[in-house]
């Protein structure tokens, strides 16, 4: 992958998707929050599975495709930024969620499995709503961001990696782009700590 290919959302352009989201359905919220949170693809987020998740624990089993790793993480909670609150997201499109006997987590309106197209146009309408850049529409943006974020939140690239589902730290390494500034001024501060 080219890394000037990759566009990922700013941690406000983040907010402001979920918030186009929630104001539409729950059951969008909660798919691109769990997008967001766990890096996961289109096809992986619409392959989720009810018993995927186990609320008892707070915990998701993230199915990964490409040669991934298959990770449980946790439902990340956040009292501070309620939009970021992936357990009650998820609860709330459970209490909605419409019981047509389909063992899919997301489903369509009309019932059943939601096809990764389908979670595609979601993206692609909650991000205009929420007035992105065209170049960030695309639900993989969200990948991206995760790692972005991560990267930027000074998270070690061996977590980072686990996070993403990556085999390979080399896969992880491509999510990482850093400007001549950003490079400087963390080896400044490094030294600086040392001396």
């Amino acid at each position: 992958m080219n890394n000037s290919h990759m566009h990922h959302l700013t941690p406000d352009e983040t907010l402001a998707v979920l918030e186009a989201a929630k104001s539409h359905s729950v059951r969008d919220w909660a798919m691109i929050l769990m997008a967001y949170r766990h890096g996961m693809r289109a096809s992986e987020v619409s392959g989720l599975k009810l018993a995927d998740v186990d609320l008892r624990s707070e915990s998701v089993t993230v199915r990964r495709l490409k040669g991934s790793l298959t990770t449980v993480q946790p439902l990340y909670r956040h009292k501070d930024q309620p939009l970021l609150d992936e357990a009650n997201a998820l609860r709330a499109w459970l209490r909605t969620r419409n019981g047509d006997g389909s063992d899919f987590l997301f489903t369509s309106q009309k019932g059943g499995r939601l096809h990764r197209s389908q979670f595609f146009r979601i993206f692609q309408a909650h991000a205009e709503a929420a007035g992105l850049s065209p170049e960030k529409r695309h639900p993989h943006a969200l990948k991206h961001s995760l790692a972005s974020h991560l990267v930027t939140g000074n998270v070690n690239l061996a977590l980072v990696k686990q996070c993403l589902g990556h085999k390979a730290i080399g896969s992880t390494v491509k999510y990482v782009g850093v400007s001549d500034v950003q490079a400087t001024a963390a080896a400044h501060a490094a030294l600086m700590a040392m001396y």
